[in-house]
């Protein structure tokens, strides 16, 4: 984990978004000492937040798959991806 005091951001903003950028992971702020809050680049945030959709994702079909729901055949799916790859060139 990541630790900087919150003087880091006030003192020097652009050496430490250029940390965060590098860094690629989120930083936690101390204020007093304690935790404050958790400081990140946009990008790793939109991995993350890619990432939990995903996993939410994997988790509602996993609990399908158990419940027995029926799957999608591999050539339905691409099939279907085909069908609308070429609705959206024709609307181009």
């Amino acid at each position: 984990m990541n630790i900087k005091p919150s003087t880091t951001i006030r003192q020097d903003y652009n050496g430490f978004s250029k940390y965060c950028h590098e860094l690629d992971e989120p930083v936690v702020l101390t204020r007093n000492g304690e935790a404050d809050l958790v400081v990140m680049s946009h990008e790793t945030f939109r991995r993350m937040e890619a990432r939990n959709k995903l996993q939410s994702k994997l988790l509602v079909s996993e609990k399908q798959v158990s419940e027995g729901m029926k799957l999608t055949n591999h050539e339905d799916v691409i099939g279907t991806i085909r069908r609308k790859i070429n609705a959206a060139k024709e609307t181009n």
